[in-house]
């Protein structure tokens, strides 16, 4: 399997623009996430804060040292959405001529379509706590820097809402109906408090 993780911007997105079907969406939205992150983190490390006030510093400290794990999780996830996906377009290429093959198809894409909706649920955790540590960068950054926090909220935002698509188009395609409610839900909440903290980030802007 390609890790597109590590590859060169350029390759990547050669890869993106490619007619395969892996990279996709989910692994942009992962991307996106991983960017958005990483915009955090820098604002959080400059020296200067929003009033120079200790507090501020020892804040953004914290708020770097939970935001770098989240930069990992959704560099990884870029690569984990294409394995999933792949694993879906294998499944549905399984033979079906036999009542036997039928059912052995049907377990195989029950099993990789419940996989490929807990990466980009991943994704949306990853992306909602990090909007949420964003709430105190917002708070406590270097006024200078409020476009590159502002941007990584949108990428992050992209990545969260990018994500849900994903989990929506394949609960649609899965048997097990409270499976699909219980991460419905979840899926709905986590989109909804990411929001709700961006938002809380676009007023300390003053946006």
């Amino acid at each position: 399997m390609i890790s597109y993780s590590t590859m060169s911007v350029a390759d990547l997105l050669d890869a993106f623009a490619s007619n395969e079907p892996i990279p996709g969406g989910g692994s942009a939205s992962a991307l996106a996430g991983a960017v958005g992150v990483s915009l955090l983190v820098m604002v959080a490390g400059l020296p200067k804060t929003r009033t120079g006030a200790p507090e501020e510093a020892a804040d953004l400290a914290e708020a770097s040292s939970r935001l770098r794990p989240l930069r990992e999780t959704l560099t990884s996830l870029i690569d984990q959405d294409s394995e999933a996906y792949e694993a879906v377009l294998a499944a549905y290429r399984l033979p079906k001529d036999t009542d036997a093959g039928q059912s052995s198809r049907q377990a195989a894409v029950e099993t990789a379509l419940r996989e490929a909706t807990e990466v980009p649920l991943e994704t949306m955790r990853a992306c909602q706590q990090a909007l949420r540590g964003g709430t105190i960068v917002g708070k406590n950054g270097n006024p200078n820097a409020a476009t590159d926090t502002g941007v990584g909220v949108e990428l992050l935002l992209a990545g969260l809402r990018g994500a849900g698509m994903n989990i929506d188009v394949n609960l649609a395609g899965l048997a097990d109906a409270a499976y699909a409610a219980r991460v419905r839900e979840e899926r709905e909440e986590l989109e909804r408090e990411g929001t709700a903290d961006a938002q809380r980030v676009l007023e300390h802007l003053g946006r």
